[in-house]
């Protein structure tokens, strides 16, 4: 009880007097509170409703609401966010049942994607984060090394999803890291070499423990790891990878895997015949991915393997359109702020896709292009009497006939 002691009042938890800090009256005569001891425990409460609300099952959104969710954000890929969605369901509800009676323990579900850029690889892992309300991070592979070489340690990938949680170790420990180009660190030789692979088979090997699952020590701004560094324990172990990468070239591993080039008695064998010539990628493997350079060990962490269609003329029209971030909506709701109605017709619309099909790189060269559609009416119109315009072929025509998209 907060007694008072020669009229001076004291905290009933920690002891603090008036003097030292302001105090709030509870129930009793004697009952008090101090400020301190009401933020901490208000956090205490918000760390509880946290872990609650993880670690119950009933909070887990089922593969079906998933795929629901993922089909308003990312037109077609159904085969990979249906497997997506069945991994990050299986990742989560293993969370939740940590406490397993039967003694059965449940690995991680990390995820491979495998396809061409700009096939909606980081949208698909952005927006499953988005649904679950975890931390989430993007990391360029490319940039990490070997420890002590130039570049940056495998460890500063936890530091960004430590900053993406506002450095709360136990929700940074529940999320999402999607780590773009893991094919640019492949093993640059199936032989190997007699001098170190720093940026190949080195960042491959010291990024085993974070996929398995360990406690690892994070340099909490960054930078290079050195003894004297205040360093912050992560456990990865309910931390979901999430992997994509081109893998240009990986076609030609998958079609010598089926033999599709052979001839003679072989030629017309089931197994040739059931090779989908179209969409080579549908048939990957983890054993293509080891032919690629990625290491057994790896492939190994990360069991769920899935691929992304080629976006055809179809796909790229819908996605102008239909997803709930969908370009000509956005464009439409930037000029409605200006008081300004913004309409396009449909000819503009297959002109923008036939633009993009000339620039080979998928859904995102449609952002380029409309920026450059969109630049002068967006800097002539606002701040005029203009309360309408249309975006005709003819202007559309008028402003990107002389761009080049061609690589």
């Amino acid at each position: 009880m907060g007694v008072t002691k020669n009229k001076e009042r004291y905290c009933s938890f920690c002891g603090k007097s008036e003097s030292q800090i302001r105090l709030f009256k509870g129930l009793g005569d004697n009952d008090y509170i101090c400020a301190d001891c009401i933020q901490l425990g208000s956090k205490y409460i918000d760390m509880l409703l946290d872990n609650h609300t993880i670690a119950t099952l009933d909070n887990i959104p089922k593969p079906k609401e998933i795929k629901k969710f993922l089909d308003d954000y990312v037109i077609g890929q159904d085969a990979a966010k249906e497997r997506i969605a069945v991994a990050v369901y299986n990742h989560y509800k293993r969370i939740a049942s940590q406490e397993n009676p039967n003694g059965v323990e449940i690995e991680k579900s990390n995820v491979m994607m495998v396809g061409p850029t700009g096939t909606g690889k980081t949208l698909i892992a952005k927006t499953i984060a988005r649904m679950l309300d975890v931390p989430f991070t993007i990391v360029d592979s490319t940039v990490l090394t070997e420890a002590g070489y130039v570049g940056e340690d495998v460890e500063t990938i936890l530091t960004r999803l430590l900053q993406a949680a506002d450095y709360d170790v136990e929700k940074t420990e529940r999320g999402i890291i999607f780590i773009d180009e893991i094919d640019k660190i492949a093993r640059k030789s199936d032989n190997p070499s007699l001098t170190r692979d720093v940026s190949g088979e080195g960042v491959q090997q010291g990024l085993l423990k974070l996929l398995e699952g360990s406690v690892v020590l994070v340099p909490p701004q960054g930078g290079r790891k050195h003894p004297d560094a205040k360093m912050v324990p992560v456990n990865t172990k309910n931390i979901l990878f999430i992997c994509g990468g081109a893998f240009e070239g990986i076609e030609k591993k998958i079609e010598q895997r089926y033999n599709v080039h052979s001839i003679g008695f072989d030629s017309h064998s089931e197994k040739k015949d059931k090779f989908d010539k179209e969409n080579p990628l549908k048939h990957v493997s983890p054993r293509d991915l080891k032919s690629f350079g990625l290491i057994p060990e790896l492939i190994g962490r990360v069991p769920v393997v899935t691929y992304m269609d080629n976006l055809d003329s179809k796909a790229l029209r819908r996605i102008l359109v239909e997803p709930k971030n969908a370009l000509v909506k956005q464009y439409v709701e930037l000029m409605k702020i200006d008081g300004i109605n913004l309409t396009f017709e449909d000819d503009v619309l297959d002109y923008i896709v036939e633009k993009a099909e000339e620039n080979k790189i998928g859904a995102r060269g449609l952002r380029g292009i409309m920026e450059d559609l969109m630049t002068k009416v967006m800097f002539e119109l606002p701040g005029t009497d203009t309360k309408e315009f249309n975006v005709t072929l003819d202007y559309a025509k008028s402003i990107l006939d002389d761009i080049t998209y061609k690589e």
